[in-house]
C-alpha cells in the first residue's frame, strides 16, 4: 500500500499544480465544445496524463531506493510507457499527432518492452490443456496488437468525467491482488503505483471535470495495463490467459464493436469518432431522463451521472476475473457472458428500449 499511497498523493498535488496553472498550457486547453463527443461547457486542461506520469515516476524512484532489486524492471517498463506517453501528450499540447502515428509509437513501446522486458504472450490456455507460442512471427506481432489495441481502447472509452479513470483502476487493483497471489512483486508495486496515481488525478476530474485524462493519460494508463497483464500471465503459468482477456473485455470489446459498427454497418473508417459508443448513448438515451439537457449545470450532472453505470458494468467482467483468474473455463463462460450482455445492451439502447432498471430517476 506504500507505493499507492505515494503515489496518490504524489499524483493529486501535481494535478491540482497543472490545474491552478492551467493558463500555462494554453495550447492544452480544451475549448472546443461541439464535437461529436464533446459533453463539456468550460475551457479545461486536457494534460491529466502529465501529472499520472511524474507520479509514476517518483513512485517508482522512491521504490528502487526502497528494493533495489525491483530497479532494472521498473525503470525498462517506465522507459517503455514513456514512448506511448510521448506521443498522446504531444497530441494533447499540439492536436497534431494522428491516431496513427499515435498508434505506432504505441507499438515501438510493445515491440521494446518486448526485447527487454521479455512482455510477450507465450502461451494461450484452455480447460484442461495449455499451448505453447513459439514462432516469433506469431508471438510478436501478437504481443504489439495486443498491448497497443488496449492502449487505444482506454483511450476511446475515455469520454466521460471518471469513466476510464475508475475503470482502469479496478483493472490495475485486480491485477495487483492477483500479483500478490502468485508473489510478484514487481507486478504488485507496478500496478499499485499506477493505481495510485490514476486515483489522485481522479479526484480532480470527478465530478466536476477540473481536468481531463487526455490522450497522454489514456495511452500512458492502457500501455501499462496491457504491458503488467501480459507480464503477470506470462510470468505465473498459474495465473490463466483468459484472466487477461476477462479483465481487459469491456475496453478491449468497445474498440471491437466499434470498429465493426463503422465499418459494416456505417461503412465509414474505423478511426472516424462518433457520438453512439455505449457511454454516449447511455448519456443521451438514459442519463437526460434524470437531469435537463441544456443549460451548463444540467450537463455537468449528465456528464457526472454517465460513468457510474459503466463502472458497474465493466465490474460484471472484473470481479469474476479477479475470482477465477486461475480457472480457465469459468473466464471463458464470463467472457461470453459479458459479450452477450453487451450486445443486448447495445441494441436496447440504440433502439429507445433501455431497460427500465437503468431509469434511476426521471424526475428532473
Amino acid at each position: 500500500m506504500f507505493s499507492f499511497l505515494l503515489s496518490f498523493v504524489s499524483s493529486a498535488l501535481l494535478t491540482l499544480l497543472v490545474i491552478k496553472h492551467s493558463k500555462l498550457h494554453g495550447p492544452a486547453l480544451d475549448n472546443n465544445f461541439n464535437g461529436v463527443q464533446k459533453v463539456h461547457s468550460h475551457h479545461v486542461a486536457r494534460i491529466g496524463g502529465l501529472p499520472i506520469f511524474l507520479a509514476v515516476a517518483i513512485s517508482a524512484g522512491i521504490s528502487v531506493w526502497r528494493e533495489p532489486s525491483l530497479g532494472f524492471w521498473l525503470l525498462a517498463l517506465l522507459v517503455c510507457s514513456s514512448i506511448a506517453f510521448a506521443g498522446g501528450i504531444v497530441e494533447d499540447y499540439t492536436g497534431k499527432v494522428r491516431p496513427s502515428r499515435r498508434l505506432v509509437l504505441t507499438m515501438i513501446a510493445a515491440l521494446l518492452g518486448y526485447l527487454v522486458l521479455d512482455a510477450k504472450i507465450a502461451r494461450f490456455d484452455m480447460p484442461f490443456m495449455s499451448w505453447s507460442l513459439v514462432s516469433p512471427w506469431i508471438v510478436l506481432p501478437l504481443t504489439v496488437l495486443a498491448v497497443a489495441g488496449i492502449a487505444n481502447a482506454v483511450n476511446i472509452i475515455d469520454g466521460f468525467n471518471g469513466l476510464a479513470s475508475v475503470v482502469t483502476i479496478f483493472m490495475l487493483v485486480s491485477l495487483a491482488y492477483v500479483a500478490w497471489q502468485v508473489g510478484d512483486m514487481f507486478v504488485l508495486v507496478s500496478a499499485l503505483t499506477v493505481a495510485g496515481a490514476t486515483a489522485g488525478f481522479l479526484i480532480w476530474n470527478y465530478p466536476v471535470g477540473l481536468i481531463f485524462l487526455g490522450d497522454g493519460g489514456a495511452y500512458f494508463i492502457g500501455f501499462m495495463l496491457g504491458e503488467l497483464a501480459m507480464l503477470l500471465v506470462m510470468r505465473n503459468p498459474s495465473v490463466s490467459t483468459w484472466y487477461a482477456a476477462l479483465l481487459l473485455i469491456y475496453p478491449a470489446f468497445e474498440t471491437i464493436f466499434s470498429a465493426y459498427r463503422r465499418m459494416f454497418l456505417r461503412g465509414q473508417s474505423p478511426a472516424m469518432p462518433d457520438g453512439i459508443h455505449l457511454h454516449s448513448l447511455i448519456f443521451r438515451r438514459i442519463v437526460q431522463w434524470t437531469v435537463g439537457r441544456k443549460e451548463a449545470r444540467a450537463l455537468m450532472k449528465r456528464n457526472a451521472r454517465t460513468s457510474p453505470y459503466l463502472w458497474l458494468f465493466s465490474l460484471t467482467a472484473v470481479i469474476p476475473a479477479t475470482v477465477f483468474w486461475r480457472n480457465s473455463g469459468a473466464l471463458i463462460f464470463f467472457c461470453l457472458l459479458f459479450i452477450i450482455s453487451y450486445v443486448w445492451l447495445y441494441a436496447r439502447i440504440v433502439r429507445f428500449k433501455s431497460p427500465r432498471w437503468l431509469i434511476w430517476n426521471k424526475k428532473n
